[in-house]
């Protein structure tokens, strides 16, 4: 088993993982910028170093966090979700620093983070894709010739894209002439690479992942599937495991065919599957993410699975722990993203000091985070304060249970999504498990829910005019 464990990450998914590694007998190594010096992670970690002033470059600083690594003891690395958790070539170095990484091999992150390689791997596997170019285009030119072949809208993409950015939906050869320099630009800026390519756009489709676990001595195995279709602009907002709006025939269908996309690539460690499924019922890949998702909370809550204890158990040689006849899951379970955003000013983002934060609680409730109160939120990274998860045994159940839980919850000094998701949750059409990626768009008067001051928030407003009656 390893013995210490550094952490390339921060936030909420570092402390996770330092929980994990506290139970697991695990010594862990935090790592911080300036402006996370006073974060939840450095306080929870057996021990922490600052990595710069810089709020980004060291975390992204591939052979400064290995040598950190080395210099400290660790045998491993984690690198959670984001920043350098799909960098194939930061894997690479662990490996050649022998230092273990917790995630798949180098080879198989590069092979299924270019999206045209991931496409033509599962076309061989026999797993269905939707229509589109096999490899990378050359030209605006090709880009609007095979469009007109396969039909708009059509989705251009960056090839090394992720996280929702470099897509762009193109209706028509207009979209495409407007929109084919503007991915490049931003696939080479986000990504470092000018390569995209274009695919049929299945329009307002349900967004189906499923969690899969894979050893290194040949054993794979799903943990069932997730429902990501509440999202906005391609970043996802509300999660549901398993799907409510899957039948039985359809949950085995999808867990067999993620279970075979694993094994056509090599695959091990915890990944994603992710597939669209459009209004005719067929499923369609869309891409494989080579880490833990944020929402992996949700899986290990229906299944019991500590989806980051098996990924350091995969990492250090060993076999997996159950077997696919062992996965039952039990009811169901919502994570709702808690963004520090404010949804009634185009979600702007919404950064600052925490005045008061009560977490949630009671029966069926989770919440990972790494917040406090008087926590100063940093403006250089993701909007996202905490991941809230509630599960109960039937569908209406864990609704009520997610609308008590979002009340329950207090977090002042700025403003959230958490009314924003009240909202949703009162929806019929939520409510009767009859939604797809295009709800939000759907619905913009969600957004126009009271703006009632809490009473904290009143009484700061009546104390700075106060003070500015006063003069002081």
């Amino acid at each position: 088993m390893l013995r210490k464990i550094l952490i390339a990450n921060r936030g909420e998914i570092a402390v996770r993982i330092i929980r994990a590694c506290a139970e697991m007998g695990i010594r862990s190594v935090a790592i911080y910028s300036e402006a996370d010096r006073f974060g939840l992670h450095v306080k929870k970690a057996d021990e922490a170093y600052c990595i710069g002033s810089e709020p980004l470059a060291g975390y992204l600083n591939v052979y400064a966090l290995v040598d950190l690594a080395a210099a400290t003891g660790c045998d491993a690395i984690h690198p959670g979700y984001g920043f350098l958790s799909e960098n194939a070539h930061f894997a690479k170095v662990c490996k050649e620093r022998r230092i273990v990484f917790i995630g798949p091999d180098a080879e198989v992150i590069a092979r299924m983070g270019d999206k045209t390689h991931a496409r033509q791997a599962m076309i061989a596997a026999g797993i269905p894709v939707t229509p589109g170019t096999e490899g990378n285009l050359e030209s605006l030119e090709q880009a609007l010739d095979i469009a007109e072949k396969i039909g708009y809208p059509i989705m251009l993409k960056a090839t090394s894209g992720g996280g929702g950015r470099g897509i762009r939906r193109c209706d028509t050869s207009e979209d495409l002439q407007k929109n084919y320099p503007r991915v490049i630009s931003e696939a080479t800026k986000a990504f470092g690479s000018a390569e995209v390519f274009l695919e049929k756009c299945v329009v307002n489709p349900r967004h189906i992942e499923v969690q899969i676990l894979a050893d290194t001595h040949g054993n794979t195995i799903h943990l069932y599937e997730r429902d990501c279709s509440i999202q906005r602009r391609n970043q996802k907002l509300i999660e549901i495991a398993p799907s409510p709006q899957l039948d039985e025939a359809q949950r085995q269908y999808i867990g067999g065919l993620a279970v075979l996309a694993a094994k056509a690539v090599g695959y091990t460690n915890a990944g994603t599957v992710e597939f669209l499924l459009d209004d005719k019922e067929r499923f369609y890949f869309m891409e494989m993410n080579t880490r833990v998702q944020v929402e992996h909370t949700i899986t290990e809550t229906i299944t019991g699975v500590d989806i980051v204890e098996e990924q350091i158990r995969v990492a250090a040689g060993l076999t997996l722990r159950f077997k696919q006849q062992d996965i039952v899951r039990r009811g169901y379970a919502i994570q709702f993203r808690i963004n520090a955003e404010d949804p009634q000013n185009d979600f702007l983002p919404s950064f600052g000091k925490i005045s008061r934060y009560y977490a949630p609680g009671g029966p069926g409730v989770r919440t990972d985070t790494a917040i406090y109160t008087g926590y100063e939120i940093p403006p250089f990274y993701d909007s996202m304060l905490a991941k809230v998860i509630v599960s109960a045994l039937t569908w209406e159940d864990v609704i009520k249970r997610g609308e008590r839980t979002l009340k329950d919850m207090g977090l002042f000094g700025i403003k959230t999504t958490i009314p924003y998701y009240l909202e949703i949750l009162k929806h019929p059409e939520f409510q009767a498990a009859s939604f797809n990626t295009g709800f939000v768009e759907k619905h913009p008067e969600l957004v126009h829910y009271s703006n009632k001051l809490q009473p904290e928030e009143l009484a700061k407003v009546i104390a700075a005019a106060m003070a500015a009656h006063t003069g002081l």
